[in-house]
């Protein structure tokens, strides 16, 4: 079972952004979900990106100093290759 949650791809999809934490350790992921015109809900995965960065301690992403950030694909690959990195920098 993972320690780090997170949401189904699906969320992702859409737009929606992440924040999580795993005791002191804090992630936030973003999607850049690109929509293909003129349909507007339809991602383009190809153009798509999701950015996860992070950080350790109490305070919120405002106010810290994020230690990590990387790019991966828009794709269900991509955010379980996202899980394994954010796993690995606990």
């Amino acid at each position: 079972m993972s320690a780090v949650f997170l949401p189904v791809f699906h969320h992702f999809e859409n737009g929606n952004v992440f924040t999580g934490s795993c005791g002191l350790f804090r992630y936030k992921i973003t999607p850049d979900a690109v929509m293909i015109p003129p349909k507007k809900k339809e991602v383009d995965y190809e153009a798509s990106s999701i950015k996860a960065e992070y950080w350790h301690g109490p305070l919120s992403y405002e106010f810290s100093e994020i230690e990590g950030e990387k790019v991966f694909p828009m794709s269900h690959e991509g955010r379980e290759e996202m899980l394994q990195w954010l796993e690995a920098n606990l």
